[in-house]
């Protein structure tokens, strides 16, 4: 049974998020929405301390790096060339991942229905809680009913950019948890929406 979310021990992954599948997207609005979202994921789990693993698909010359805004946002993590759609049967990242010491994956990136699913497959195949973020995931194929049927049935939780958010939080705000958070943290930034654009 997968427990709730618990910052101290997740780790974040962020797939193949590169210039050619972002293309890939029904639109510049579309775009600009799903790189806005990344960036405030990624905001989200560097203000938790949560670290996070990045992956790029090979060739990185013709499919693009991180986008600036986000890649700027990654400076404290890990992040990884794969030539698998699945990331952890690159013998680097899964040696990564087992450093970090943690049991718990949130993934956002794409693609739904090829690298995300096989990714989500592995990590569960190693004993990692999956959870995918449905609204920062993404493919270039209209329909991935099939993948995310696939993922549910095989242990992955799905939860929306809010959901996340207001699960780390715990707290309307004020009190022991607000405080402790506080001294851990810092302030929570007010520019950190809740909600996905």
């Amino acid at each position: 049974m997968t427990k709730r979310l618990i910052a101290e021990t997740a780790v974040g992954a962020i797939i193949d998020v590169q210039d050619f599948f972002l293309a890939q997207l029904d639109g510049a609005k579309a775009r600009e929405c799903m790189e806005t979202n990344l960036v405030n994921f990624a905001r989200l789990l560097g203000y938790f301390r949560i670290p996070i693993v990045a992956t790029l698909e090979r060739p990185v010359d013709g499919k693009g790096s991180l986008p600036d805004a986000l890649a700027a946002e990654l400076g404290y993590s890990k992040i990884f060339e794969k030539d698998f759609f699945d990331l952890t049967k690159e013998q680097a990242i899964r040696d990564h991942f087992a450093l970090l010491n943690k049991k718990q994956v949130i993934v956002a990136g794409c693609e739904t229905d090829v690298c995300v699913l096989q990714s989500c497959l592995g990590l569960i195949d190693l004993g990692y809680e999956v959870f995918a973020v449905e609204d920062l995931i993404f493919s270039s194929a209209r329909d991935v009913k099939a993948a995310l049927a696939r993922m549910n049935a095989a242990g992955v939780v799905f939860l929306s950019y809010k959901t996340l958010y207001y699960e780390l939080l715990q707290t309307v705000g004020g009190g022991p948890h607000a405080d402790a958070m506080i001294a851990a943290f810092g302030p929570f930034p007010d520019a950190l929406p809740d909600q996905a654009v």
